[in-house]
């Protein structure tokens, strides 16, 4: 049942228009999407409880030297309590002249211990993941990840399969519309005896504008947020620090369509050269209100 669950959602994710166009005919119902704009970086917001949304995450990269790519990751976020918001995700990618394969799957869960807000909001972090080295999602970057990585064919990078345990510390700020927010990332492959690997990520965003028009409109400022991330790997335990590692700064956008989808594109700029050039980043979410009352007899 996994593998085929594997190719139905690949066959949808190597063609990320379709996927778009298949959101929007399912979701009717959907309310506006309120997450923040950013692809790697997390902030406190945490999802309502009961809501669910639902996410579509694509890179497209032709790195120097090795083949160009599409990665595609859907993401279904739930609202468990106010403070409780877990994630489950699916990953696969298509490499030009390779072939399109399933690289596995995560379960994540964020936990918001103040719920008050405060000056700095802190939120607890952690994920289980399983997945192949075939994984091109770079949902985060660790330790000392190269583009040598994605040298490797995929009918080899498929066998190497991983068991990991991820954690982060996320801490953020919201201040004159302003979102500041930093994440320190720590990882431990748990099926092989390797050292816990580091990395982390920094962002700032804010609304084009802070009050609504009186007359809402679609293309009014207030539906549009931008912002920077930083984000990259910084070793491992054994050799902590930014030798030999991958950096990536991104400057983002998104539109939040009144009653309708959230829209982001970013381009991540490879900051050494042991970065990809140029990852082209797309994602469309839609939050579904009060999920699981949709189903309920009235």
């Amino acid at each position: 049942m996994g593998k085929s669950l594997g190719r139905f959602f690949l066959q949808i994710s190597c063609n990320k228009w379709l996927w778009v166009l298949l959101l929007s005919c399912l979701l009717t119902h959907a309310a506006e999407a309120q997450e923040s704009p950013y692809f790697v970086t997390y902030s406190d917001g945490m999802e309502e409880p009961g809501n669910l949304e639902v996410s579509y995450k694509g890179i497209n990269a032709a790195p120097k030297s090795a083949a160009t790519f599409n990665s595609a990751t859907l993401e279904l976020e739930y609202g468990l309590m106010a403070y409780w918001t877990t994630e489950f995700y699916l990953s696969g990618q298509a490499t030009q002249n390779d072939s399109t394969v399933f690289t596995g799957y995560r379960w994540e869960n964020r936990f918001r211990p103040l719920m008050r807000t405060h000056w700095i909001n802190p939120v607890l972090y952690m994920e289980y993941e399983d997945t192949n080295e075939g994984d091109r999602s770079f949902l985060e970057i660790m330790d000392h990840d190269s583009i040598a990585d994605l040298y490797v064919p995929n009918s080899e990078a498929r066998g190497a399969k991983e068991k990991s345990l991820e954690l982060k510390l996320i801490l953020s700020s919201n201040t004159h519309g302003w979102n500041i927010s930093e994440n320190f990332i720590t990882e431990k492959v748990l099926n092989e005896s390797e050292p816990w690997e580091f990395g982390y990520a920094l962002e700032v965003s804010r609304p084009l504008a802070l009050a609504a028009e009186r007359k809402g409109c679609l293309f009014c400022r207030e539906n549009f947020s931008a912002g920077l991330e930083l984000y990259g790997g910084l070793g491992t335990t054994e050799s902590f620090g930014w030798k030999q590692t991958s950096q990536y700064l991104a400057p983002v956008v998104q539109w939040n369509i009144p009653k309708g989808p959230s829209i982001g594109f970013e381009p991540g700029f490879g900051l050494n050269t042991n970065s990809v050039g140029v990852l082209w980043r797309f994602k469309i979410s839609y939050e579904i209100e009060q999920f699981f009352s949709l189903f309920k007899s009235k």
